[in-house]
């Protein structure tokens, strides 16, 4: 079997000169829940705008599910679905339903397969109640969950998300981490960028530090923890007395 991901030394560099990736070498098996951490401009969205097909190398090669995600862009894109930094900035439906169903419209499916698609990524998310509601009067981790909704209606294996507990309160990252933890459970491959480990870290299966374009540690979370602030990551409080990261869903 093939890795669900295969980057061999992807290289981009940004108009201005900054490197954005340097020669990545990286793969993500089917179901894995992958945690990326690193410091600003480390790399890590740059990373995911890649394997989401918004960004192309100029060098290297990516593949997803064995298909160049650049040669053949309309058939990989849809495997990878991402939820940005700014769930506002991902929102464009005047109605929760209507946000859902932007992708899949833009597929040109039928009504019917639509509507199916639209009910079905709802109730994933716990947002059925809401499905009429406006979006702008959604607290902070129901727009997240929202933007999440929109890209399971899109049918991705691969859901990244870009720091998704950046300016959510308590209740709202409990309701975000649940719903990670939720679609991992389910099959889906994660991948969750992060300069905070506090939250993920205990449910995090391998993780990756980059830095400055490149990916600098990569393994099983407990042997790289010592490592993390020699490269600009915070280290987990729990990591910090020698405990077992617990979850922030005990």
């Amino acid at each position: 079997m093939k890795p669900l991901i295969e980057i061999s030394t992807a290289s981009h560099v940004f108009a201005d000169g900054t490197i954005g990736l340097d020669r990545i070498n990286l793969t993500i098996e089917a179901g894995e829940l992958v945690a990326i951490a690193g410091p600003n401009g480390s790399g890590k969205t740059t990373l995911l705008m890649h394997i989401n097909g918004l960004l192309t190398p100029d060098s290297g090669r990516i593949r997803l599910n064995g298909r160049d995600a650049v040669k053949s862009l309309a058939d990989a894109q849809p495997l990878a679905g991402l939820v940005f930094q700014n769930a506002d900035a991902q929102i464009v439906g005047e109605t929760v339903a209507e946000d859902t169903a932007f992708g899949p419209e833009n597929l040109c499916l039928s009504r019917d397969t639509i509507n199916l698609r639209v009910k079905a990524a709802l109730e994933k998310v716990g947002l059925s109640h809401l499905a009429y509601q406006r979006p702008h009067l959604l607290s902070g981790g129901e727009k997240k969950r929202l933007a999440i909704a929109g890209v399971l209606a899109m049918q991705p294996r691969i859901i990244m998300f870009d720091e998704p507990f950046a300016g959510l309160d308590y209740p709202g990252i409990k309701q975000v981490l649940a719903q990670i933890v939720t679609l991992h459970e389910s099959g889906y491959t994660l991948i969750i960028t992060t300069h905070d480990l506090e939250k993920i870290i205990a449910h995090t299966q391998r993780l990756i530090i980059m830095q400055k374009g490149s990916i600098v540690r990569d393994g099983a979370p407990e042997a790289l923890l010592s490592d993390l602030e020699d490269f600009g990551v915070r280290k987990p409080c729990a990591a910090r007395f020698g405990r077992e990261a617990l979850s922030w869903l005990s």
